[in-house]
């Protein structure tokens, strides 16, 4: 199989230190993959507010993915791009931000993650009355679940649909979804929704 123009770049050009070993993990999840392998992806940090998804949702549509372990942010936060992405404000200069400029974004019902803003209304409060229905549904059934476990519930349910702002093609929660991969999700109580 030929590579692809990034795969061509970084063996080029990638060829001491930090860069050295993009291309020598690249090599190795490869390798891992070839021999049939299973693989877990971890994921930390404002991985989904920075749009991940249009790479991930990919690697796990194309099964590159087993298992993944991720922040509750992280969970949730793909599927709030989902439904709310035109609403993000962006925020270049977050760094120099004084208090009383974030109260005044905090104000504004904007929610700051690193250099992005997440819109309270349109992303938190378009997905709170479909998650309390299926924790509702859930407990009146006597049912328990993971954290991803509901999330896929509601992906899947279509409920959402009417507010999809991305293509769902970059939804990396979405495309786990489908092929209900196993998730941990260490810290559901530190993220919005937990």
């Amino acid at each position: 199989m030929s590579k692809g123009a990034i795969s061509q770049f970084i063996e080029k050009y990638y060829l001491h230190f930090n860069a050295a070993t993009v291309v020598d993990a690249a090599k190795g999840y490869e390798e891992q993959l070839n021999t049939g392998a299973r693989m877990l992806v971890s994921l930390a940090g404002a991985m989904s507010t920075a749009e991940l998804g249009k790479i991930f949702a990919e690697m796990i549509r194309q099964n590159k993915v087993h298992i993944i372990s991720c922040t509750g942010a992280n969970l949730e936060e793909d599927i709030m791009n989902l439904v709310a992405h035109s609403h993000y404000k962006r925020v270049p200069n977050y760094r120099d931000l004084t208090p009383k400029e974030e109260w005044a974004l905090l104000e504004k019902g904007l929610n700051r993650v690193t250099d992005t803003c997440i819109p309270e209304e349109e992303a938190f409060r378009r997905l709170q009355k479909h998650v309390y229905e299926i924790w509702k549904a859930a407990e009146d059934a006597g049912e328990r679940y993971f954290p991803h476990e509901f999330m896929y519930k509601m992906l899947l349910s279509g409920v959402l649909e009417q507010y999809y702002e991305i293509d769902i093609k970059d939804s990396w929660m979405y495309a786990a979804a489908q092929k209900n991969l196993p998730m941990v999700v260490p810290g559901w109580e530190d993220s919005t929704m937990g």
